[in-house]
């Protein structure tokens, strides 16, 4: 039995599809229309988890969608009744509310209609469904948190076989997520989704506005916290949003109270300060002190040793790679897409388990779950997007500046490739299906040699153009990490951020951050085998087994189709494009710094 999850109407709009208990496929609506962090109804991620599937909507018994309009309802009303919010925000609310209720509509609207059954599920229920029943844990202890999602912030259970049982909630206006964006707003980074870039720039600052931040964000017992709401004004009087039809806006976040304490707010693109990073540095140790009074809390509540995270919150790898140093947590588990796009999965799976009664037989132990094109396809994409090719190229031939050819054999195409990567060029790697979550993870990535320090702003002039003080990840042989990180946990979804060894950092000091951390995703030979052996490829003639990893894209969502990979690379910089077994090396006269 097919179940089809999805989030609508909300940040990062995604659908996924369940097969008998198992994840079969999900893929993000912004990879499909373009638009990053689409808000919409996924109508697109619909028809491509459908298709890849094998299965139609009106076969489907079941769909599952991430938010419960009645979920708080009694908390809800009586916000209400305290709080007169202006018309337009309230009226926004309401419509965005009713096009969840009225999800059957857009449903039939699909290839021949739905005529199952809609389940609406929590919110951040379905965060931790995402989490736990895709772990390969028997029972944990399990926290999501985010924004706001069906009127809380923050959720605890404990899962045991097939089964969640909650523990307790944060409920609006009180909320992590808000005040990480309120201050990312403050700093100048209006945009849905920089929140990771100030969490980057923490790296270069001190905490030394922490006091102030105390103020902002008041632990309680039991692992509660609390917003001092004078600093905000999305509880008097409610902020603009947008979650229909394109990209996610929010409005403005803090108050005055919030200049009165800590100056004035930074304009975007002006420049960055020691005094803004000071102030991201307190944001990121404040945000860490609540995350840490949450977790503890939960770990002595349950008295249980493993840990499922998720929401947008659990984003946080500088928090998570923390996590075994400042908790009695000794395994952890975070899926890929841990963020809004992950509740799709997590919907379906709730309904799979905890509604339906099935048992668990799933783990999820890689991101590659989203769409993959064959080789006709990316031989059409390059008939289609350079002039003069011809699949005679195979054996090697030469067009408008560039040399293709088609190198079948695994271990070839890696030492070759490894060889260009170690001498300084930057290559596309675009394989298989593409990765289930934010992060490019090897199968969608940009590569490049990380012990060359000056390959990050080479990258960023050629490619990415994005702010310098953003670091750039590594991907690391799975049996290596010990040898180059302080942590040898592993972590296949790089959302962990680790220190890496003092003696290492100058052997890689491209993925190496100013604080000598990184952001690793480890790389086993079982989960991806061509990834893992180009990796391997290049610690034989270099002696180092990691290679620097980015997202395959520019400014833009990561690339999906051979089409798009191969629009990226044309129009940036980059030396060589590996599609599947095809490579395509550009001139050098063709690429200048």
């Amino acid at each position: 039995m097919n179940i089809l999850g999805i989030n609508a109407f909300h940040g990062d709009s995604s659908a996924a599809v369940l097969s008998d208990g198992a994840f079969v496929c999900g893929v993000e609506e912004e990879r499909l229309n373009r638009v990053k962090h689409w808000a919409g109804f996924p109508q697109s991620a619909i028809r491509e988890v459908l298709r890849d599937s094998g299965s139609a909507l009106h076969d489907v018994k079941h769909v599952a969608i991430s938010r419960d309009p009645s979920a708080h309802f009694l908390k809800k009303a009586l916000f209400a009744l305290r709080k007169r919010q202006g018309l337009d925000k309230i009226t926004a609310r309401l419509q965005n509310i009713k096009k969840v209720r009225d999800l059957g509509e857009r449903l039939r609207e699909i290839d021949g209609g739905f005529n199952g059954e809609i389940h609406h599920v929590e919110h951040h229920r379905a965060h931790i469904a995402s989490a736990y029943f895709c772990s390969p844990y028997d029972e944990a202890a399990c926290l999501s948190i985010d924004g706001f999602g069906d009127f809380c912030s923050s959720m605890s259970a404990i899962g045991r076989g097939n089964k969640l049982e909650i523990l307790d909630t944060v409920t609006y206006p009180h909320s992590l997520g808000i005040f990480y964006t309120a201050v990312t707003q403050f700093l100048g980074f209006p945009k849905y989704g920089d929140e990771f870039k100030v969490m980057g720039l923490a790296s270069y600052g001190t905490p030394r506005f922490l006091p102030q931040m105390r103020k902002i964000v008041l632990l309680k017992d039991n692992g509660q916290f609390e917003t001092d709401l004078d600093y905000f004004v999305h509880a008097a009087e409610g902020v603009t949003m947008s979650w229909e039809a394109g990209e996610p806006f929010i409005g403005p976040l803090f108050s005055n109270k919030f200049i009165e304490e800590l100056g004035p707010a930074r304009e975007p693109g002006s420049e960055l300060t020691d005094r803004h990073h000071d102030l991201a540095a307190s944001l990121q140790a404040m945000y860490e002190e609540a995350f840490f009074h949450r977790v503890n809390w939960l770990q002595k509540k349950s008295g249980l040793k493993k840990l499922c995270l998720a929401g947008g919150c659990a984003m946080n790898s500088v928090a998570n790679g923390k996590l075994f140093r400042n908790t009695d947590f000794t395994d952890v588990y975070i899926q890929s897409a841990a963020g809004d796009a992950g509740t799709a999965l997590g919907a379906a799976l709730y309904v799979w388990h905890q509604e339906l009664g099935n048992e668990r037989h799933f783990v999820m132990e890689h991101s590659y779950w989203g769409p993959e094109y064959d080789e006709a396809a990316i031989v059409t994409a390059m008939q289609q997007n350079i002039p003069g090719f011809t699949v005679d190229m195979a054996q090697g031939g030469a067009v408008d500046g560039f040399s293709i050819r088609r190198m079948g054999e695994l271990d070839l195409l890696a030492r070759d490739t490894a060889e260009s990567i170690a001498s300084g060029k930057i290559i596309g790697w675009y394989q298989g299906r593409s990765e289930w979550g934010p992060r490019a993870l090897g199968n969608r990535s940009i590569l490049v040699d990380p012990r060359r320090a000056e390959m990050k702003d080479i990258l960023n002039s050629r490619v990415k153009r994005r702010e310098t003080f953003r670091p750039f990840a590594p991907s690391i042989l799975e049996e290596r990490v010990g040898d180059y990180f302080e942590e040898s946990y592993p972590d296949p979804f790089m959302i962990k951020v680790y220190p890496i060894r003092p003696s290492k950092r100058a052997e890689i000091p491209a993925v190496t951050h100013v604080d000598g951390t990184g952001r690793l995703q480890t790389v086993s030979k079982r989960q991806n085998p061509r990834y893992w052996t180009l990796i391997k490829a290049f610690e034989d003639q270099t002696g180092v087994p990691v290679v620097l990893n980015t997202s395959f894209n520019e400014n833009e969502p990561i690339v999906n189709t051979p089409a798009e990979a191969l629009s990226c690379f044309l129009r940036t910089r980059m030396d060589r494009l590996v599609l599947g077994n095809w490579v395509v090396d550009r001139a050098e006269s063709a690429i200048s710094d």
